[in-house]
């Protein structure tokens, strides 16, 4: 069972918040740690009840050795452990920069079966960061996200009261699926992240055509090309930003023809990331996290989650 220390770190990008933990090390004591279980994954990440957060991220080894990555695993607020988060990704190289262990240039981290190439650009006076990620190549269609089973192969879900609604899977280290709206002025933006995400953002994130679930956005393409979107993840819910959301938003912009190539700017209820695609789908990611507390899980909190 890994046994994580009680020091905490909490961030956030464009509100979208992340706790990283990482595993003791070889000057803990037993009563300093706890086991990386289900249950306390749910009860660390409930707001209210436990520290709160969007979901946890857990350094596997902070000196991996000089050229090596630093292998790392993700897990959502339900527990349930997933491949990748653009967001958490970043939050994870504040920490890592914060703590001396990585500077300006770049490095390497290891999740989901994948290393991950990011830099920390910069940082200001009250916490702010310029952090970037190389997403690598992002795949589109059903195949990609490992959906299977839709009806005479029509890529689409039946709304209640708009009728079917047809979306484009993307794989960015995890899957999603971009549901396209129409509209193109700023009224249009209260339907992406309104009742119709709350109706359509469950039903596909558990549809049963997607083996491992998947991540759901609405999203619509302005007239300057920009790509704005609603968000409901994957063993989380409705979100105010998503890093690997905007990236598979602005892959089905660029692969459907919406936009062309090149760097997008996508907009959420949280803020704005950049995302850079290229003709053949490489994918880059960018933009702020802002730090706001480190400390220590009180040995009280992690008795009573065992």
């Amino acid at each position: 069972m890994t046994q994580l220390s009680r020091r905490f770190y909490r961030a956030h990008g464009l509100g979208n918040d992340y706790l990283v933990c990482e595993t003791m090390g070889p000057d803990d004591v037993a009563a300093d740690g706890w086991s990386l279980t289900r249950e306390a994954v749910v009860a660390l990440c409930r707001r209210g009840w436990g520290e709160g957060s969007d979901g946890l991220v857990v350094l596997l080894e902070r000196e991996p050795g000089e050229g090596k990555a630093f292998p790392l695993r993700m897990f959502n607020p339900d527990g349930s452990e997933f491949e990748r988060s653009g967001n958490g990704l970043r939050i994870l190289a504040s920490w890592l920069h914060r703590e001396g262990l990585v500077g300006s240039a770049s490095f390497q981290v290891r999740c989901g079966g994948a290393e991950i190439p990011m830099q920390v650009h910069g940082v200001d006076s009250s916490g702010r960061y310029d952090i970037s990620v190389d997403m690598g190549t992002a795949r589109v269609g059903a195949e990609a996200v490992d959906a299977v089973g839709w009806a005479g192969g029509a890529l689409e879900v039946v709304h209640p009261e708009r009728g079917p609604m047809a979306f484009v899977p993307v794989w960015v280290g995890n899957p999603h699926a971009v549901v396209f709206v129409g509209g193109n002025d700023a009224a249009a933006d209260a339907d992406l992240d309104g009742s119709l995400l709350r109706a359509v953002g469950p039903l596909l994130a558990t549809h049963p055509g997607f083996r491992r679930g998947t991540n759901v956005q609405l999203a619509r393409v302005t007239s300057d090309g920009e790509v704005h979107i609603g968000i409901w993840e994957r063993g989380v819910g409705r979100t105010p930003a998503s890093g690997t959301s905007s990236c598979a938003a602005a892959v089905a912009a660029v692969a459907t023809g919406r936009r062309s190539a090149g760097e997008v700017r996508v907009r959420m209820p949280g803020g704005d990331l950049r995302v850079g695609v290229s003709p053949g789908h490489g994918v880059t990611l960018r933009g702020p996290v802002q730090e706001v507390a480190e400390g220590e899980l009180t040995r009280g909190f992690l008795a009573r989650i065992g």
